[in-house]
């Protein structure tokens, strides 16, 4: 790539691709946004970019794609961008099905291309300072919650996908990475349960021994979100709680590992698309526990 900036096209216009991916891809130093397409032109007319009338449009001017669209819409349309060739950014989750995720992991593999999946709290370095801290020490659990009214009201209460899925699907791949990051490969799903006001509860076993409880909503009315996540053992206790990061800049820090994984030609990272496919493994083991 040398000095030359990566030319990324934008897959989607919504809430989160306007606020988050289009800003920050268009101000990296390292990239250009240089295409957008979505379902409605109008929309995707508003993130500063030439808007292009379809997907293989899209294609043909870029050299890596960003989705900011529904789980299974994201999964085809990466399949197809990473068989042309084109480095890709996804979101979570990665698909709407196992067989799907494997699917693009395959094509990915094949064309070699560079990967990462927003798992947009992993980027941010008070989390990324957490987890070295707690590395290498011995802990018997932790709890995590993640409750918002994100679907009760506001720019991502009409979702029709995050309706669907609920905290599980939405909110549930960031948790449980985190968990996984920091007590170890999880090994089994011990409980789920589905409550009133979309209360998932979930008990994890981790190989090194550890139990993880999550309790994840996206109907309960609280404000500010709760968002935090405690880990306890020999080590004490060590919480992450809130953010002080923006998520505009910890997808700045993703564009900064994105780009040297493509100047660099590399495939591997801890946060690509191998990783999405864990985790969507995980969800379906989760769902098929209640």
């Amino acid at each position: 790539m040398g000095d030359t900036l990566l030319r990324v096209g934008l897959v989607g216009a919504g809430p989160w691709a306007s606020a988050v991916h289009a800003p920050a891809i268009a101000t990296h130093p390292g990239t250009e946004l240089t295409a957008v397409w979505a379902r409605r032109p109008e929309a995707a007319a508003d993130l500063g970019a030439p808007v292009v009338a379809d997907f293989d449009e899209l294609l043909a001017t870029v050299d890596a794609v960003a989705f900011a669209v529904p789980p299974a819409i994201q999964a085809e349309m990466a399949i197809k961008a990473a068989n042309t060739g084109k480095h890709i950014i996804l979101e979570k989750p990665i698909a709407d099905s196992v067989e799907t995720a494997e699917r693009l992991v395959d094509a990915v593999e094949q064309a070699g291309v560079a990967s990462l999946v927003v798992f947009i709290r992993r980027f941010a370095p008070e989390t990324v300072q957490w987890l070295d801290d707690v590395q290498g020490q011995t802990w018997a659990g932790a709890n995590a919650r993640w409750l918002s009214g994100a679907l009760l009201g506001g720019k991502y209460s009409g979702s029709a996908w995050r309706h669907a899925g609920g905290a599980l699907v939405d909110v549930g791949p960031h948790v449980f990475d985190l968990l996984d990051a920091a007590l170890g490969p999880v090994v089994d799903v011990v409980a789920a349960h589905h409550g009133v006001a979309d209360l998932w509860t979930v008990v994890l076993a981790h190989e090194s021994g550890a139990t993880s409880t999550s309790s994840l909503s996206m109907f309960m009315p609280v404000d500010p979100t709760v968002t935090d996540l405690s880990v306890y053992g020999d080590g004490g206790y060590r919480e992450l709680k809130g953010r002080s990061t923006s998520p505009q800049d910890a997808y700045a820090r993703l564009l900064d590992e994105f780009t040297g994984l493509v100047r660099d030609r590399r495939a591997a990272h801890p946060l690509n698309v191998h990783r999405g496919l864990m985790i969507q493994r995980l969800l379906a083991a989760v769902a098929t526990k209640v």
